[in-house]
């Protein structure tokens, strides 16, 4: 736990938020809204600590936080819902805790009611289907069940920043004035922006960090049928998260049709310097 709270970092968004708070008088809304996302936070990083995830920085935000996770994309997709849904299930206990609270003098019914208000605002905003928020990582996850890793990170990235285009517009209409609504939105389209842009890296650490891994005996291998003339990087595009691959060669000359395991296909990629040859080369003759 210690371990931890050592790597927990403010945001200079939050400091900018924090410190308007002071300044107009709304300090123990402040102090309410930061112990509400470091709570939500810290939900996320036990259960990733749990996991045994490897945690390197831990950054509070206005509106929740960011984990950032030297993982890319191998772990069990159970395990990664497990790690998104702790933050908010957090905000359920809180909203009792309030409720049982009320009896006492020192929380009125005014800090009860801001207190649920803060709490839902949070909640609800982080399970906006939009990246990076919890509910944005609930949808590449879904994507992650149907698709390759590439197309479902571009998949995901597209819809959220369609849907970031309808909140911002929306925004604009009911909230044009609202100052911390605006740095948010300022901060997702940045997040959008840098995360299109480091796709490729994404994806080549997720190859790489596969290829160097143990196998686990107990994720299910997913054959996957592709023509023999595909180049070996071509292969690779089709890869998915949470599954072992065995590719099939479609070649209907040949009976019973050939496989090739995942290891064989990166090792020709990182090693063997393979990646524009087809696939078919793979085998054995």
């Amino acid at each position: 736990m210690l371990s931890l709270l050592k790597k927990i970092k403010i945001n200079p968004l939050f400091w900018f938020v924090i410190g308007i708070g002071i300044l107009t008088g709304y300090f123990k809304e402040v102090i309410m809204v930061f112990s509400i996302v470091f709570i939500h936070e810290m939900g996320h990083s036990i259960a990733a600590h749990f996991f045994k995830w490897r945690i390197r920085k831990i950054e509070l935000l206005p509106f929740g936080g960011v984990a950032e996770v030297e993982e890319y994309g191998n772990r069990p997709l159970k395990e990664e819902f497990i790690v998104i849904i702790s933050g908010p299930i957090q905000h359920i206990w809180l909203i009792v805790l309030s409720f049982l609270l009320l009896p006492f003098d020192f929380w009125t019914s005014n800090d009860h009611q801001m207190f649920i208000t803060h709490n839902l605002m949070i909640l609800l905003f982080n399970l906006l289907p939009i990246w990076p928020l919890d509910g944005g990582k609930l949808m590449y996850l879904f994507f992650s069940t149907k698709y390759s890793f590439q197309r479902s990170l571009e998949t995901t990235l597209r819809s959220s920043l369609l849907l970031l285009a309808i909140f911002t517009i929306t925004s604009i209409y009911f909230f044009p004035f609202h100052l911390n609504l605006w740095i948010v939105i300022i901060f997702l389209l940045f997040s959008h922006y840098f995360d299109w842009k480091q796709r490729s890296y994404a994806y080549m650490r997720f190859l790489m960090e596969r290829y160097y891994k143990t196998d686990e005996p107990f994720v299910a291998t997913v054959p996957i049928g592709v023509s023999p003339q595909l180049t070996v990087q071509e292969v690779l595009k089709t890869f998915r998260r949470g599954v072992k691959h065995k590719v099939v060669l479609n070649d209907l000359s040949v009976a019973p049709k050939k496989s090739i395991y995942e290891k064989v296909i990166l090792k020709a990629f990182f090693e063997q310097k393979m990646a524009s040859q087809p696939i078919a080369k793979l085998t054995p003759p």
